[in-house]
């Protein structure tokens, strides 16, 4: 059995876990009215979504960190024999589903001594470093190893060591056991779910577990985006964001003109999540008003002469929406590093399903996006906003911009620009950002939104883009904020009175359209060198940026959060 040393002090663990400093997001509890309503076969089927899902954070630990199973064996030992700082460690683990991670000050928290987190995290060897990396795949590229190098490079494999080479393991079959008792639970899911399509989708889903063949996922992927009136939500969540790995490919020139000849597309890796939850009507129906606007959205794209998008001027919109009310997260999508996902749209653009015409699907998280201080929300607002602008905020402005994000990546450039390297996120969520933004006087302009919800859509989206202290750069949803705020200083879209932020709120859209057409260009020419630029030039933490830092730090203590899943919980001990 290993053995840690155990990295935070008892000290810094006490505070750590409190409530000031660590917060909590509330997902349903067993006597939830939403829960409540469901028809019994519904029920029965969210104890097996729940448990498929607990099953996929079992694998996302192993694809996040090479200690992380070890370390929780460590803790649990621990923790039988009394120790609190073992016990206080713990909370800490489960809420940021690892033992690696990064806090709201963007400060490295790792919990064990000696263990920090690796570029290619728990995907490549760990003794791999970049040169190595990059030297071998030069070398079987060269003895003609194409296949192989594609299986290294493609975005579900786990990556191994074989003698002087590597070997890309599909997940499916490096975790087999896993996938297969996964897929067994969405199928006895499907046997009491009470939709037709969403138990289609589950059937389709598990066939994707138990063969490692990138078409059945693209058929699963392709039938999850066109569901939209189910009473339930699950998903296998495939994001990209933490492999720091494979992007390293674009700033060696020689081995990526070698990969470029031989047809091979580096493919960051996919974390896994679990999604459990229950489409919320009501909810929903808010979020369709924009789906009639899309197709005009996409005409006003800039360069949409040049580029293929997801959603057409002249095609049905492959767009579903649901917002859904919480069970579980599990995994990717619900570790707590520094921030939640509040919403997604998937599939992302490398997944196969969008090249056989599928669709995308916006899910959006409502317990994650809710406010449950208000007072505290007052006292941001007193420290930060000028006074006369503190009536156009307003959080639920907030969904709004996030829903004009989310739909903004659907939007641009239709392919995956991988050549963009460890800058692609970057890029794609500012593009995403500005999207929103630039959209929205012509969103007024069509009868989406009134003339005071513009206000408020901008107002709230200039104030809550200053952060507590500057982010890393692989924080790639932080790093793209402070971009836009320099940005946006430059040309006038706010300034600081009196050390408080003022809204100069007719300003706002058409810089965002200027820094939109920007980040399209860049996405368009795939120029790795122009992104670095781009980002090393706007990626600038300003004086105006640190004014407020400090008073956001003040207000607020918080450095991290939890969820609290008391119905999922239950759920998975049936």
């Amino acid at each position: 059995m290993r053995e840690f040393e155990l990295n935070l002090s008892m000290e810094e663990l006490e505070k750590r876990t409190h409530k000031d400093y660590l917060v909590t997001k509330k997902f349903l509890k067993p006597d939830a009215p939403e829960y409540l309503a469901l028809e019994d076969g519904d029920k029965k089927a969210l104890v097996h979504l729940v448990k498929a899902a607990n099953i996929i954070e079992h694998i996302n630990m192993q694809l996040d960190c090479h200690d992380n199973l070890e370390f929780a064996e460590f803790l649990k030992r621990e923790i039988e024999k009394g120790n609190g700082q073992a016990k206080l460690t713990k909370i800490l683990f489960d809420a940021q589903k690892g033992m690696n991670a990064i806090d709201t000050m963007s400060n490295k928290i790792n919990l064990a001594k000696g263990i920090t987190e690796l570029p290619g995290k728990g995907v490549y060897p760990k003794d791999l470093t970049k040169e190595e990396f990059h030297r071998i795949l030069t070398k079987m590229v060269n003895e003609n190893k194409i296949a192989e190098v594609k299986k290294v490079l493609n975005q579900r494999s786990v990556v191994e060591r074989s003698g002087e080479y590597l070997v890309g393991i599909d997940y499916v079959d490096k975790f087999r056991e896993e996938c297969h008792k996964v897929a067994d639970e969405l199928e006895k899911a499907a046997e009491t779910s009470t939709n037709d399509d969403f138990n289609e989708y589950l059937i389709l889903q598990s066939k994707a577990l138990r063969t490692a063949d990138s078409t059945f996922d693209a058929f699963a992927d392709k039938k999850w985006a066109t569901l939209q009136d189910t009473p339930l939500e699950f998903t296998i969540t495939r994001e990209n964001y933490e492999d720091e790995m494979t992007g390293t490919i674009m700033e060696n020139s020689e081995l990526k003109e070698l990969l470029e000849k031989h047809g091979i597309c580096p493919t960051p890796k996919d974390f896994l999540g679990g999604r459990v939850g229950i489409v919320n009507k009501k909810g929903t129906e808010a979020l369709m008003a924009i789906k009639k606007y899309l197709p005009e959205l996409a005409k006003n794209m800039p360069y949409c002469n040049e580029y293929e998008q997801n959603i057409s001027p002249d095609k049905d919109t492959k767009q579903t929406m649901v917002d859904v009310d919480m069970v579980q997260a599990a995994g990717d999508v619900g570790a707590y590093r520094g921030g939640i996902t509040l919403a997604e749209n998937l599939p992302n653009d490398d997944k196969p399903s969008l090249q056989i015409g599928g669709g995308r699907r916006n899910v959006y998280h409502r317990q994650i996006r809710f406010i449950s201080d208000k007072k505290k929300l007052q006292e941001r607002l007193d420290a930060i906003l000028d006074k006369e602008q503190h009536k156009y905020y307003l959080d639920e402005a907030d969904h709004w911009f996030t829903i004009g994000h989310e739909n903004a990546h659907s939007l641009g450039p239709k392919k995956g620009c991988e050549k963009l390297g460890k800058y692609r996120n970057i890029i794609e969520e500012n593009k995403a950002d500005m999207g929103s933004l630039a959209f929205v006087d012509l969103l007024t302009k069509l009868g989406m939104y009134t003339e005071e919800q513009r206000k408020q859509i901008i107002v709230t989206v200039i104030t809550d883009n200053f952060l507590k202290s500057k982010p890393t750069l692989s924080q790639a949803h932080r790093v793209r904020t402070v971009m836009q705020n320099k940005y946006f200083a430059e040309r006038g879209a706010y300034e600081l009175i009196d050390g408080k932020i003022h809204v100069n709120i007719d300003k706002v859209v058409p810089i965002a359209k200027e820094m939109l057409a920007e980040i399209v260009r860049i996405q368009i020419d795939e120029d790795f060198n122009k992104a670095e630029k781009y980002v090393n030039d706007n990626f600038i933490w300003t004086d105006n940026m640190e004014i407020i830092a400090k008073k956001l730090q003040k207000v607020s203590k918080a450095l991290n959060g939890k969820l609290e899943t008391k119905l999922a919980d239950k759920l998975a001990k049936q």
